[in-house]
């Protein structure tokens, strides 16, 4: 009885879509391109738009399937889909949509899958067109609709980024908290859109639709829904802009994974070629960091293709006027668990320490320079700096953690009670292929990411000495606003914003906890 159901509903899916609506509907109007549409009043209509037909500017959607698989499965994972794609590129579109969604979710647990909201929207965001968005800004009510990507992998970018109030994909079949690959039947996709659809005609009246002519969303469900049709060229995306990043509706601060390029087709070949020296280049770098003196092993490392640039270096060299007799705070931006140590590289001095909220084991038993865990109690911790401090020079981020955009995050004053002099040094980093962060990840691989890289490059400028001797104030206001200048010295330094979100903010939206990392 139950398996005659669905039948049941699908013959009366099929009779409403072909005769009913054939005699109630008025045959749409088409039209060729939506850049008419930019001179319309649309604020009172429903836009309905195919996300892969209209507005992404690729017209593969091999790199999104080839990041889900990289990142949730990992390298066999992917590798297997890189191999499998000259098979998929011989069959249908559809069927080669369901061989990638097979390969990059099978066995996936539902629960622990964040490449959605934390990987992929970085990706979209950059493959948007410019037209096409300023459209979709003029509409009322906007309705994302894919064919052929599952929902948990648009959804994210979609509802947080991009701010569309409705989005209708494909929901993949779960048996027992794990994905099977398999997304649900086509039927039950237009059931819910047509449910949607016609609500929206009762609520608004008029709804138009934005599709592709190689879609195959726009020969019935646009058509029976929507009163004008504007479809888009391969030739029209090739003239679209790119969304730039300030005028994305919601900015992007954070996002994870570890390939720090798209990969298409021919980007993912060239990772996979640079697979096997990656993994000797990083082996030396690390032996050459860990076993070899700085002044042997700085040069042997620009040989080896990482770079050191080093921006007013003079300041560094001056000793601080302290009233307190010791060593030189260096304050810096947080953008990978190196940091400290190409700041140490850029003083070239090795008797330098540091202090962390959150490092692996592994990564604190490999550090080249002492690096000290701090346990989040403001009492202890001042300390602990306090301590090292009069044994030398010291280096923090009070970030406490680290961010890949051109944003910072807040500052913890505590640095400014332990110093009456600070340095502020500011820290930007470049990478080709891999990212060496990671917030749902291993973080004991970040330094080997980072070493894995052709060519990791690093930018580290010393700033003009800053006071903080008024932070003995018994009110203890003057602390924040001490860290607040440092933190706006090197955002202006960096052309870089300055924000108010901090670790746990990144480690809620990114990995769905607190950022406390276990002793691994």
């Amino acid at each position: 009885m139950s398996a005659k159901i669905p039948i049941f509903q699908s013959l009366v899916f099929l009779f409403y879509r072909f005769i009913l609506r054939r005699y109630r509907n008025p045959k749409p109007k088409y039209q060729n391109g939506p850049s008419s549409l930019l001179q319309s009043d649309l604020s009172r209509h429903t836009l309905i738009f195919n996300v892969e037909g209209a507005l992404l500017k690729s017209n593969s959607l091999f790199p999104y399937f080839m990041l889900v698989a990289f990142e949730a499965g990992g390298v066999v994972r992917s590798f297997i889909l890189f191999i499998l794609y000259p098979f998929i590129s011989l069959m249908s579109h559809e069927m080669g949509v369901k061989v990638m969604v097979m390969v990059s979710f099978f066995g996936i647990k539902k629960e622990g899958f964040r490449a959605g909201r934390a990987v992929l929207p970085k990706h979209f965001l950059e493959d948007v067109g410019l037209e096409m968005f300023e459209v979709l800004k003029r509409g009322g009510k906007r309705i994302g609709v894919s064919d052929d990507l599952p929902q948990v992998m648009i959804e994210g970018f979609l509802r947080d980024y991009l701010e569309i109030d409705v989005v209708v994909g494909r929901e993949m079949k779960v048996v027992g908290g794990y994905y099977l690959g398999i997304m649900e039947d086509k039927t039950k996709h237009d059931l819910v859109f047509d449910e949607l659809v016609r609500k929206e005609r009762l609520n608004t009246g008029r709804v138009i639709g934005i599709t592709s002519f190689n879609t195959s969303l726009h020969r019935y469900l646009f058509s029976q829904f929507c009163q004008e049709i504007y479809f888009v060229k391969r030739s029209d995306k090739r003239s679209w802009q790119t969304l730039p990043r300030s005028q994305y509706p919601k900015p992007l601060i954070f996002h994870d994974g570890r390939l720090a390029i798209k990969p298409t087709l021919m980007n993912t070949l060239v990772l996979f070629m640079w697979g096997p020296f990656a993994a000797v280049a990083a082996a030396a770098r690390l032996f050459v960091s860990l076993c070899i003196p700085y002044s042997f092993s700085i040069p042997i490392l620009c040989f080896s293709g990482c770079r050191l640039t080093v921006a007013n270096d003079y300041i560094s060299s001056q000793k601080p006027n302290s009233s307190q007799g010791k060593g030189r705070l260096f304050v810096c931006n947080h953008r990978t668990l190196l940091d400290p140590l190409y700041v140490v590289f850029a003083l070239k001095e090795k008797n330098i320490k540091t202090v962390t909220y959150s490092l692996s084991r592994v990564s604190e038993i490999l550090a080249p320079i002492k690096t000290v865990r701090l346990n989040r109690d403001r009492v202890s911790d001042g300390q602990a700096m306090e301590t090292l401090l009069t044994e030398g020079d010291l280096v923090v981020c009070p970030e406490g953690t680290t961010c890949r955009e051109p944003y910072m995050l807040r500052f913890s004053p505590l640095f400014t009670e332990v110093s009456d002099v600070i340095i502020p040094v500011a820290v930007t980093v470049h990478v080709t292929f891999f990212y060496g962060t990671t917030a749902s990840g291993l973080k004991a691989f970040d330094p080997l990411f980072f070493l894995m890289d052709p060519y990791p490059t690093y930018n580290v400028e010393f700033l003009d000495p800053v006071s903080s001797a008024t932070c003995q104030d018994p009110d203890g206001k003057s602390k924040f606003e001490v860290a607040n200048h440092v933190q706006s010295k090197i955002g202006k330094a960096l052309d870089f914003e300055c924000t108010k979100l901090t670790r746990k903010d990144k480690y809620l939206i990114l990995a769905g906890n607190n950022g406390v990392v276990k002793k691994n």
